[in-house]
């Protein structure tokens, strides 16, 4: 399937104080003039994210299984659906918002899976640790797949889990005080 369009709605705007600046002198130029002023000219733009987007295999039988079942379920009931449509639909039809999705797989993680401290980043955290602390691959490898441009980004996958510190200490004849 390929990406549904983003229907973000700009809700927050920021300038640096110099940019801010330049625009009061724009607007006040402006209306000296006796021109209309409409404010949405004036906002800066909205910085796009600049990760690429990458397609990483599906082994998860079960997993593509699913989702396969809740496409055909979603097709049997609208025979008109794209493929560019979203993959995910509210309780409404619509699309799911980026802060309403999060909040969703993050109360399905505490509730359903009993994950305490659980969010949405949770299973993103889970599987770069896994990679870089139980597979024992480069934060290379780790930075491809999270798709970060920059390998500081990954780096932060690199703490070692609470478990291996015990563990050392263990190993040490220490004990571990957490």
């Amino acid at each position: 399937m390929k990406r549904s369009k983003s229907t973000y709605q700009r809700r927050r705007i920021s300038f640096s104080i110099h940019d801010f600046h330049q625009v009061v002198q724009q607007i006040e130029t402006l209306a000296k003039a006796g021109a209309e002023i409409k404010p949405e000219d004036f906002y800066p733009e909205v910085k796009k994210h600049r990760g690429k987007s990458r397609d990483l295999p599906m082994n998860d039988v079960a997993l593509r299984t699913a989702i396969e079942n809740h496409l055909a379920i979603r097709l049997a009931a609208n025979p008109s659906i794209k493929r560019t449509d979203p993959l995910f639909l509210t309780q409404k039809g619509g699309p799911y918002s980026p802060n309403t999705l999060q909040e969703h797989l993050a109360l399905m993680q505490r509730l359903w899976a009993g994950i305490e401290r659980a969010s949405s980043h949770s299973g993103r955290r889970t599987l770069m640790t896994n990679i870089i602390h139980e597979q024992k691959k480069s934060v290379k490898i780790a930075q491809k797949i999270a798709g970060h441009v920059s390998p500081s980004t990954t780096l932060i996958y690199e703490e070692p889990p609470e478990e291996s510190l015990k563990e050392a200490l263990r190993d040490a004849g220490y004990q571990y005080v957490g």
